[in-house]
């Protein structure tokens, strides 16, 4: 089998792609504490440190920032000297920003260490992110869905536990516990993660019709320059800043509707219930929606799914004040946030290509950082200042729908310029090398 005139390797000696997979999910479950568990931590945190709120949102920016603005250098390592060296230190660094936090007694130390936890998980999640993207081309949007589902799911069986371990041994402990566990964790699934060797495919593949794969691997450098490229950082910029808002600060909101500690379900309040349901609908719609755009396109499953999440936080803003609703309808804007996990690692392979696609959705991921900067702190203190939520609501919506609107009349277009113009050097460059191999092969010079 021969793939843009490269000889293919063969099948790989080595632990299947699909166990690969596996350690993979279980990496990404043990590092999703560190952003999905963080509002159980908020309070205790102004509390203890004699802080505002605002000022201790900004560690959960300076996590984010760091997970994802360094995921670019991390990518580029992981390209080159494979994800197991990478995704292993990670979790040491994962543990490491748990156990820190956990021992800081002012805001400085706070921030140090969480954006420590933040570099390690940005070199978890792009390192498995990256390696099943390079595994799964037959399977890419499922895949990618079902590992980025891991880092969305991986709280909702934590939650419950780690809320009673704050309340019966303080938030101190708490983090220490899990910062311990979660780095051993992530470490002893790095050593299961390899990356598939040059030109392997799956045997037999070929890409369905309605999802076309670039031929030619770019390098982040020629990434830059396609236009798809800022439409697709924007578009993410715009839909993570809502589902930030809403993962850094659910407790507080719930608190300042009053439905925080009214109990809904199996004497589980409205907040702890929304938090542990977001976490599992959040981890299922990835690889849902993944699996949508794997049938429908990209572009087409980003409209859909925007135009959903738009109209979820319009009605939840409407029964905010209703426990049952708070949690269903809190739900619902998780299930429409979560998949630009998979679409947008997914639509960066099938454009750039997948040799270097850690390094390219990468730099497409730091626009998640890019996002924390306004979804956290800022976010915090317009609500201060106004004393409601509803401006941020309302800003929230206006991205998603503005995305939508995007995806199909700018990045659609765009997306099949990027790949005619892939496919036009592929065809000019073709004689070239068939000319350079005939004059090798005769012993011209």
């Amino acid at each position: 089998m021969v793939i843009s005139g490269a000889a293919v390797d063969p099948q790989p000696k080595i632990i299947n792609r699909w166990i690969q997979m596996l350690s993979c999910v279980i990496a990404m479950m043990a590092i999703a504490n560190l952003q999905y568990a963080w509002t159980l931590f908020t309070n205790p945190l102004t509390t203890s440190l004699q802080a505002t709120l605002a000022a201790v949102q900004v560690a959960f920016a300076a996590f984010v920032f760091c997970e994802t603005w360094l995921v670019p250098f991390e990518g580029y390592l992981i390209d080159r000297l494979g994800p197991r060296l990478v995704i292993g230190i990670g979790g040491l660094l994962v543990g490491a920003g748990w156990i820190g936090a956990g021992a800081a007694t002012t805001l400085s130390e706070l921030y140090v260490w969480y954006a420590i936890g933040g570099i390690g998980a940005g070199a978890v999640y792009g390192g498995c992110t990256g390696n099943v993207l390079k595994w799964f081309p037959d399977h890419r949007g499922l895949c990618v869905g079902i590992v980025s589902g891991a880092y969305g799911i991986g709280t909702a069986v934590t939650v419950a536990p780690i809320e009673t371990m704050i309340k019966v041994s303080g938030y101190r402990h708490a983090f220490i516990f899990w910062g311990i566990l979660q780095g051993i964790i992530v470490s002893l699934a790095a050593m299961f993660i390899v990356a598939p060797p040059k030109n392997w495919f799956p045997k037999d593949w070929k890409p369905v019709a309605n999802v076309r794969q670039n031929i030619r691997d770019m390098t982040w450098f020629e990434m830059v320059k396609q236009p798809s490229f800022y439409a697709i950082y924007i578009m993410m910029t715009l839909v993570a800043f809502g589902g930030l808002v809403v993962t850094a600060q659910l407790k507080e909101i719930a608190g300042f509707y009053k439905v925080d500690k009214q109990v809904v379900f199996s004497g589980l309040s409205a907040s702890i219930l929304a938090i542990q349901l977001n976490r599992i609908v959040n981890g299922v719609t990835r690889p849902l929606w993944g699996w949508i755009s794997d049938q429908v396109g990209r572009e087409n499953a980003m409209f859909s799914a925007f135009l959903i999440e738009g109209l979820a936080i319009w009605l939840w803003l409407q029964t905010i004040h209703k426990p049952v609703m708070f949690v269903l309808l809190s739900s619902l804007v998780f299930f429409a946030w979560g998949e630009i996990f998979s679409l947008f690692p997914s639509i960066t392979a099938d454009l750039y290509g997948r040799r270097w696609v850690t390094t390219n959705y990468g730099i497409v991921y730091t626009s998640k950082g890019t996002a924390s900067i306004f979804s956290a702190p800022v976010a915090a203190y317009v609500m201060y200042k106004t004393n409601s939520w509803v401006p941020v609501f309302y800003v929230m919506i206006a991205c998603d729908v503005v995305a939508a609107l995007m995806a199909l009349f700018w990045l659609k277009p765009l997306a099949k310029r990027t790949l005619a113009q892939a496919q036009l050097v592929v065809e000019e460059a073709a004689p070239q090398a068939a000319t350079a191999a005939s004059q090798a092969g005769s012993g011209v010079a």
